[in-house]
């Protein structure tokens, strides 16, 4: 029988473990992605890699990583990416993402703040209104005092130590609610 002939034969005699084995590029991709988790976690801080409460191994490997550049980085980032294939990854991303997750609205809180104090800043009148029904013990008549001065000392070419006053009162405003 020729090779051809193999290939219209019934399907009954081909072998079943074929069936769930992974492609070459499946197995690549999936590599890959180990290697990119073991990359975010050797950018983490030890303080936060503890908090994931890793494998001892991958620990320890992430830790030597850290100290690590180059060339002898890239191959340990390929180890690293390796022993997290014999744990369950998933889980380990997991935790990585739940992580970073408080850091995010921290980053967003930041941001609306900044936003209300631009706006404020710039003589919006409409942003008094949103801060009222915003915060309980929001108080304008401080408020326009802060940005008076920091105006003023805007137009005087100081340090912008009221702007920061501003930021710092709404910050103790979200704080407090």
């Amino acid at each position: 029988m020729s090779e051809f002939d193999y290939e219209h034969q019934d399907d009954e005699n081909w072998p079943e473990d074929w069936e769930n084995e992974k492609s070459k590029s499946q197995v690549k991709r999936e590599l890959l992605a180990l290697r990119d988790l073991g990359k975010q976690l050797i950018s983490l801080p030890k303080r936060d890699l503890d908090k994931l409460d890793l494998p001892e191994d991958i620990y320890d490997a992430v830790l030597k990583a850290q100290s690590m550049s180059k060339g002898a980085l890239k191959r340990q980032t390929g180890f690293i990416g390796g022993l997290m294939a014999e744990y369950d990854h998933e889980e380990i991303a997991r935790k990585l993402a739940l992580l970073k997750q408080p850091h995010q609205g921290q980053v967003k809180q930041f941001h609306q703040l900044e936003e209300w104090r631009d706006r404020l800043l710039e003589d919006d009148d409409s942003i008094y209104g949103e801060l009222i029904n915003e915060f309980d013990e929001f108080d304008v008549q401080h408020t326009r005092q802060l940005v008076r001065n920091a105006q003023r000392e805007a137009k005087q070419n100081k340090p912008p130590k009221s702007a920061r006053l501003v930021f710092q009162y709404l910050q103790q405003l979200q704080q407090n609610q």
